[in-house]
């Protein structure tokens, strides 16, 4: 038996992704945001859905770009931080003592720090209701050498990113690996 709880945001887990965009006077800027994924796999594309009075949601618009940096566990302070205040009247980079780089590939920087980065250029803009999502092909993925795999790709283990739960409004470390994906359920295929 399940009890009905409701219309809730509690598909869980949520990532936690620190969205870079350019303000006024190029001011770089950050957000932490939850409500996003991967949406198209050819183009690459993600999707991150940010509410209209954001800074962000405004600097996405004007410039038509953005960066997803994923954060490790160990950084979990300076990714809330992101979210707390508003980059309208603060530099956030400065106050967690993280470095903005500016991307080559779109108009928006990035946090050095983090060990994870997805370049994006705006394709589309979904009006949703209190969120607008935004979809972004993925133009270049950066990766610090220390968190590859021996085939070159990011190893989730190495990266240790995290996740938010909506439903208690507290972060989470990702555990064990626990089944090969596309292979351990074959023991239900005929």
């Amino acid at each position: 038996m399940k009890k009905s709880i409701g219309a809730k945001t509690f598909a869980l887990p949520s990532p936690v992704w620190v969205v870079g965009t350019y303000g006024e006077d190029d001011d770089p800027n950050i957000m932490t945001a939850a409500w996003g994924g991967i949406c198209c796999s050819g183009p690459p594309c993600v999707t991150v859905s940010l509410q209209k009075p954001r800074a962000t949601y405004e600097n996405i618009m004007k410039r038509k770009a953005f960066t997803i940096s994923i954060p490790s566990s160990h950084q979990v302070a300076e990714a809330d931080y992101a979210g707390l205040v508003s980059g309208k009247d603060t530099n956030k980079f400065a106050m967690a003592g993280l470095t903005a780089v500016k991307s080559e590939m779109v108009d928006a920087p990035f946090v050095g720090e983090f060990p994870l980065i997805l370049e994006c250029r705006l394709v589309q803009t979904v009006d949703l209701g209190v969120h607008t999502q935004f979809i972004g092909e993925i133009i270049d993925v950066k990766a610090d050498y220390d968190v590859l795999d021996e085939k070159g790709v990011p190893s989730l283990e190495k990266v240790s990113p995290f996740v938010f739960s909506a439903s208690d409004r507290e972060y989470y470390a990702i555990g064990e690996q626990i089944g090969q994906a596309f292979s351990i359920g074959m023991k239900f295929k005929n």
